[in-house]
């Protein structure tokens, strides 16, 4: 599946790797909450939150938004994981339905499903929408 980028995103992609190096796979932005989240390619987390966190913390500066970083893995499970951190998931499984449908389901405590879905449901939203992106997976569904 091909990403359409906008102006805003590709602006903010631009800057992201020139401040730290990594490589951006994807990008939202969540104007209405403050944030922005940069899907880096895989090994490129330590370049993208730097030393303690400065590089992570310079960007955020700069963009004047929250800004958090997802690792990107071609294994949907991995991929699916790093989505929900800092949130555990004891299982996930991907199921396709016979009409072509994929489906996430995950299971967690209640602890750690209030973490995944996060404050009005922002971060199982932002999951479903980089996992339909990435993998092609339709729904995440955590019990």
């Amino acid at each position: 599946m091909t990403i359409k980028f906008s102006t805003h995103e590709i602006r903010y992609i631009a800057l992201f790797e020139s401040m730290t190096g990594a490589t951006v796979k994807d990008c939202l932005v969540d104007d209405e909450n403050g944030k922005i989240t940069f899907l880096v390619k895989k090994g490129d987390m330590g370049l993208a939150i730097g030393k303690r966190g400065s590089t992570v913390a310079k960007v955020q500066k700069t963009v004047d938004k929250g800004v958090e970083v997802i690792e990107h893995s071609d294994d949907p499970v991995e991929f699916i994981a790093n989505l929900m951190a800092p949130a555990k998931m004891r299982s996930i499984r991907i199921l396709q339905k016979e009409n072509g449908e994929k489906i996430a389901t995950l299971e967690a405590d209640s602890r750690n499903k209030r973490t995944a879905i996060g404050k009005g449901g922002q971060n199982i939203e932002r999951a479903r929408v980089l996992a339909k992106r990435q993998h092609n997976i339709n729904n995440i569904v955590i019990k």
